[in-house]
């Protein structure tokens, strides 16, 4: 089943969802930082939801970041995506130990520990929307549900779910999130609360070959939604050499000058994606002469 997500609004009712199988681009994923099966369930969980909440903004340049930072092995989980569900993930530490809860299913929350779970919506203005919670559970669709709630006073049902395989590939993985707006009525929140009690998991229901259109069917019933939209979540890094020199040139005059004494070529490797990208000493060199010449053209 390729990746989907679609979003929508109930018709008769205030009520909006995005609604999304991830398991590619979780897997794409899982192979590039080689995850252990919690530290895969935990960033797989952070990543569909950054994909989810991304879906919300408006332009395609819009960035939304979904940082997850606790006590526990993993670290941090930094999640970015835009509106067009292009998704990309940075993991502390992927290789933490494996660890099953009571109920027998993979502990993520053992490996999240206590922290926050910080947004950042950059949408092209002088500064970002920021907003930052307590986590409450470590096990992310709760934390994120209480994010909308604390932070945008936007009660949130949220789902999330990774399944990893014995052999260690991601198999499953989706999530979605419905979300209740200003004079929704009780009939429907008594609806959707005996819903979300009542609901076979994410990665279940991903698992018996439902689609992102069939969880919907799954999650309203009777009531009747309309597709505003629907895209191809995909793991994807933009990383590139222009990016590269960008992040050389803010290290400055000084630090640029000690790399260029040392005479060795370094080595950066970006953190989403871990492309390795080498930089000889001629192109320190010219970095470091068109800073001086732009800071020269400022002057």
């Amino acid at each position: 089943m390729k990746d989907q997500m679609i979003m929508g609004t109930l018709r008769d009712y205030p009520v909006r969802f995005y609604i999304a199988v991830t398991t590619e681009a979780v897997q794409t994923m899982n192979a590039i930082h080689e995850t252990t099966p919690v530290a895969a369930a935990a960033a797989g969980r952070v990543l569909t939801a950054a994909g989810l909440m991304g879906a919300m903004m408006k332009n395609k340049e819009d960035l939304l970041t979904l940082t997850v930072k606790g006590d526990g092995e993993i670290g941090r989980i930094t999640a970015v995506a835009n509106n067009a569900a292009e998704v990309k993930c940075e993991i502390l530490h992927s290789r933490t130990g494996v660890y099953f809860n009571e109920k027998r299913k993979l502990d993520v929350a053992r490996v999240v520990g206590n922290g926050t779970l910080s947004v950042i919506r950059d949408i092209g203005l002088k500064q970002s929307y920021v907003g930052q919670v307590e986590l409450i559970s470590g096990e992310i669709a709760e934390d994120v549900a209480y994010y909308f709630a604390k932070s945008e006073q936007t009660p949130s049902m949220v789902a999330l779910g990774v399944f990893v395989r014995k052999d260690l590939r991601v198999v499953a993985a989706g999530g979605y999130i419905i979300q209740l707006m200003p004079d929704c009525d009780e009939e429907m929140i008594s609806f959707l609360e005996s819903k979300a009690a009542a609901l076979p998991s994410v990665t279940s229901m991903i698992l018996d070959g439902y689609d992102a259109e069939g969880i919907a069917k799954m999650v309203f019933g009777e009531y009747e939604y309309e597709l505003l939209g629907q895209i191809e979540p995909v793991y994807h890094c933009s990383c590139s050499e222009e990016r590269i020199d960008k992040m050389l040139l803010a290290l400055g005059e000084e630090e640029l000058t000690a790399i260029l004494e040392e005479g060795e070529e370094i080595e950066v490797v970006c953190h989403f994606c871990n492309t390795k990208y080498l930089v000889g000493i001629p192109r320190i060199r010219a970095l470091l002469e068109s800073g001086r010449n732009r800071e020269d053209a400022e002057q």
